[in-house]
């Protein structure tokens, strides 16, 4: 059961987020490029993520990985703040007075997908600026006298060339993914979490914050692979329109994906699936066992 705790369920979701970020990052640029390159009929192919990964750290060093990491830095622990505070405190308010141990689907998927939707909002200018950032590096198809030279310079660009409008391109696609893939993520943790606590609970009371880490460790990293095993497709749309040079391009992420299911079939919508589940399970899992963590650390008492 957790006490009501304010402010302190956002707090606890910030560090999520600089886990996240910290962890992932890397791998989120490859899937970046690899999703930006592999569904375009010019430019360079990447054979696999591997591929990329190696063209990245021989033409930019590791630094070439973290391309568009202060925005993702910014923009995922805000966001993280507000999911796991907005998921947290919803999940209350639906529960009642009626606590159960037991993870309620009727509770847990309205609660992550109204807190995914609405991190949309504040997610979509952010990845709009990590993804322009991600494409200009290795490999860009983007000419030299248009690139950006930081973040900063990114977003205020592309709001005095296309407007406010501009830097939320990809909003709808966006707020599709986030609210999907968060009642997954959320359904799928809470379930692994209660089966093996409950699997485990004779275990001695001297490893117990040890076997707190490892059920947030599995319960977390298999939460992250299900919300990109079922979101993907929506992701690859994204990018393509956040990062796409024309405005008049279409920001329909269904006739985005049709395109590219005639072009490369199932295969094509699914870019980056490698990096994407190899970052999903490190990164998710940090992200919940961090959250864990600072709630205990913070006082808030959990089922």
């Amino acid at each position: 059961m957790r006490d009501s705790s304010g402010y302190k369920e956002y707090v606890a979701g910030l560090l999520a987020g600089v886990a996240t970020v910290g962890t992932g990052h890397p791998f989120d640029t490859v899937k970046v490029k690899m999703q930006m390159h592999n569904t375009v009929e010019h430019g360079i192919t990447y054979r696999n993520g591997l591929h990329c990964t190696v063209r990245i750290l021989r033409t930019e060093g590791i630094k070439g990985l973290y391309r568009g990491a202060t925005s993702s830095f910014m923009g995922v622990a805000f966001e993280s703040s507000l999911l796991f505070g907005m998921y947290s405190q919803m999940k209350q308010s639906l529960q009642g007075n009626v606590q159960s141990a037991v993870p309620q689907p009727q509770i847990i998927i309205p609660s992550a997908a109204f807190g995914g939707a609405m991190i949309s909002f504040i997610l979509c200018p952010s990845e709009l600026v990590k993804c322009r950032m991600q494409v200009q590096g290795t490999d860009s198809l983007v000419p030299i006298s248009s690139r950006y030279a930081g973040p900063l310079d990114c977003a205020l660009k592309t709001v005095k060339e296309d407007g406010v409008r501009g830097i939320f391109r990809g909003g709808f696609t966006t707020f599709l993914r986030e609210a999907t893939g968060n009642a997954v993520f959320f359904t799928v943790y809470e379930y692994v979490r209660y089966h093996m606590h409950l699997q485990l609970k004779s275990a001695s009371s001297d490893h117990k914050n040890l076997i707190d880490v490892g059920v947030g460790i599995v319960s977390g990293g298999l939460g992250g692979i299900a919300f990109w095993s079922a979101v993907l497709p929506l992701d690859v749309a994204k990018t393509i329109i956040q990062t796409s040079a024309d405005k008049n391009s279409t920001r329909n992420p269904f006739q985005i994906l049709s395109s590219i299911y005639k072009m490369a079939g199932l295969k094509g919508c699914y870019t980056g699936l490698g990096p994407t589940i190899v970052r999903a399970f490190p990164a998710n899992a940090a992200a919940i066992v961090s959250w864990e963590i600072a709630i205990k650390l913070l006082g808030i008492q959990r089922e």
